[in-house]
């Protein structure tokens, strides 16, 4: 049986960079893995006044859509050095309440993206730092950080750079077994 992973995409912009390289995972991915987008997008941010026994429904939707699945996958583009800011407020959003978070144990991989040359490299060790503290045990190798993104696409979303994809290729490979891995059985 497949293992379910949770994609995660840190940007809302309609023709995000980082939801079409994360496509492009998931079209290259090995079919030990099935993957559903959760939609960050509408969840409301996060005040703690309001996590009591009945929280927003956008945060009990999120937290509900993480829970069951074996896996994350997150893609993220590079906001001033950092991750977005809907990106950490969905992470604090699921983590909570204390001691009952949806991350706790699921494996994971980070991918940032970028127009720029670096391949959003502040975002992803930024992202990383959180990964620690929730008990996600974040695939370390390899990395990746897919920079001039701008240039790797056609009119249709479809990737075109060939040395990227096969990257892509094996970076979703490896994570399969990474997710395999630790997961229970």
């Amino acid at each position: 049986m497949a293992k379910k992973v949770a994609i995660v995409v840190g940007s809302l912009r309609k023709g995000s960079f980082s939801r079409l390289v994360a496509k492009t995972c998931v079209e290259l991915a090995p079919d030990s893995l099935s993957f559903e987008f959760i939609d960050i997008g509408k969840v409301s941010l996060y005040n703690q006044d309001q996590d009591t026994d009945n929280p927003p429904a956008s945060w009990k939707e999120l937290r509900d859509a993480i829970r069951p699945l074996d896996a994350v996958l997150f893609f993220t583009p590079e906001y001033n050095r950092g991750m977005p800011g809907m990106l950490k407020n969905a992470i604090d959003i699921a983590s909570r309440p204390y001691g009952k978070s949806a991350w706790d144990g699921k494996p994971c991989a980070v991918v940032s993206v970028s127009p720029g040359a670096m391949g959003a490299f502040g975002a992803n060790h930024h992202l990383r730092q959180s990964l620690v503290f929730l008990n996600m045990p974040a695939m370390p190798q390899p990395e990746a950080y897919v920079g001039n993104a701008a240039k790797m696409f056609d009119e249709g979303g479809k990737m075109t750079n060939d040395a990227t994809r096969e990257f892509l290729k094996k970076f979703m490979a490896t994570y399969a077994v990474w997710v395999a891995r630790h997961t229970p059985q």
